[in-house]
């Protein structure tokens, strides 16, 4: 691992370092056959080509790439036009993003662009907490500055009742009033039995799951993304990159290899990421939080790119899954929380810990882990987790990195 990449003084490792493990563009470094970045287009609202597919049964074509709203886009108006500019437009935000900062950096970026509001399929979301969603949705209307979304979802739902009938009866009456055009959920856990749950209802649009290279291949989540392809549910992929609490902050030689294999192919392990995804033609859009125009463009020249991925190139990031299973939590919360008895949303913890050391967002992470009810952070230390790493499927060290939690987010 000592050679140097070609025109630069740095070693294959370093750059790796650097470039494919930060979730970087390949940015003139001079490696044969890398991604472009795309050019700016001509004109200044002229929009670039970038695939579409099909929402499920709404019949739109949304762009295969998804602007995730979870940084901040008040002070970010430029990468917005340029994500516009450069054909992502379908757009996702929420309440609890920022406390609404989020949707704010939209209205604000539409009333300035006249015009833009129509090009961009745009997505907020509400958790069900709280209640009040007539209040709280129109208070999100007022942040984005517009009188409708195209789609809504109900935010990190567990189960499929949380939708429940008067949800479901509130879903109509917005829909009737123009307020939204299309209804469903997002979800980081339990979401194959979401996902089968909702192919069983008839007035479920799209859903937004965690979905990547790790969880794939698993039996009951293809099941529940063919249920949902025959019952026009429009699926929407976020966490492509597959991180997870437990990883380890130094680069493994598992890792090195999969990020020198993708980039002898010319492109990143982190496009690689993505790439994968979109071969499974039932995902149609990734949803990815893109905080400046490095990984924007990446994703981009990932997204356009039309090379297609060899089945050893599958079998490698499987590989790679496999052999760091014991760092990422799958989100089938439901059996850790069976096995604590219920005191302890173990898999929602976890996405704390991700957030704090997968996306380098400790403000993110401490907000969502104070989010948590009192007594739950409480128990922390106390409760039993023997049971939860017995039948965790991966092997996760639950007790330490609940530890580590309450040590890191408290």
């Amino acid at each position: 691992m000592s050679r140097k990449t070609k025109g630069e003084g740095l070693t294959r490792r370093d750059f790796v370092k650097t470039v494919g493990l930060a979730g970087l563009a390949v940015a003139g470094t001079g490696v044969t056959g890398a991604l472009a970045i795309p050019e700016k287009p001509a004109g200044p609202e002229k929009t670039a080509v970038l695939p579409r597919r099909q929402l499920g049964k709404t019949g739109v074509e949304v762009s295969i790439l998804n602007l995730g709203g979870m940084f901040d886009t008040i002070n970010n108006q430029l990468l917005l036009r340029q994500a516009l500019n450069w054909g992502v437009t379908f757009w996702d935000t929420a309440e609890s993003y920022g406390n609404g900062l989020s949707e704010e950096g939209y209205g604000r970026f539409f009333a300035r662009n006249p015009g833009t509001r129509t090009k961009v399929f745009l997505v907020t979301k509400l958790v069900p907490k709280g209640g009040n969603f007539n209040g709280r949705f129109n208070q999100c209307l007022k942040r984005l500055q517009t009188d409708y979304v195209d789609l809504f979802y109900v935010h990190a739902i567990k189960d499929i009742d949380e939708l429940t009938p008067e949800i479901k009866a509130w879903a109509a009456e917005m829909k009737k009033a123009g307020k939204i055009k299309y209804f469903g959920f997002s979800s980081h856990s339990n979401m194959a039995d979401c996902l089968l749950g909702a192919a069983r209802l008839d007035w479920i649009d799209a859903a937004m799951i965690t979905y990547n290279f790790r969880v794939m291949n698993d039996p009951q989540m293809v099941e529940a993304l063919n249920a949902c392809a025959k019952a026009g549910i429009g699926v929407v992929a976020m966490k492509t990159q597959g991180g997870g609490p437990g990883m380890p902050t130094t680069t493994s030689k598992a890792e090195l290899k999969v990020a020198d294999r993708f980039l002898e192919k010319g492109f990143t392990d982190k496009q690689a990421k993505l790439k994968v995804v979109w071969e499974n033609p039932y995902i149609a859009s990734i949803c990815s939080q893109m905080p400046n125009l490095t990984i924007l463009s990446a994703n981009v020249a990932a997204a356009r790119d039309k090379t297609q991925l060899a089945q050893e190139d599958f079998d490698c990031l499987w590989q790679y899954a496999q052999e760091t299973k014991s760092g990422y939590c799958a989100g089938c919360g439901r059996i850790c929380q069976e096995a604590v008895g219920g005191a302890v949303p173990v898999n929602e913890v976890m996405r704390c810990l991700m957030y704090h050391r997968d996306y380098a967002e400790p403000e993110l992470a401490r907000q969502t882990f104070a989010d948590l009810p009192k007594s739950v952070r409480e128990r922390l230390a106390v409760v039993d987790y023997s049971r939860a790493e017995q039948v965790c499927p991966q092997g996760l060290a639950i007790a330490e990195l609940m530890r580590q939690a309450q040590e890191l987010l408290a």
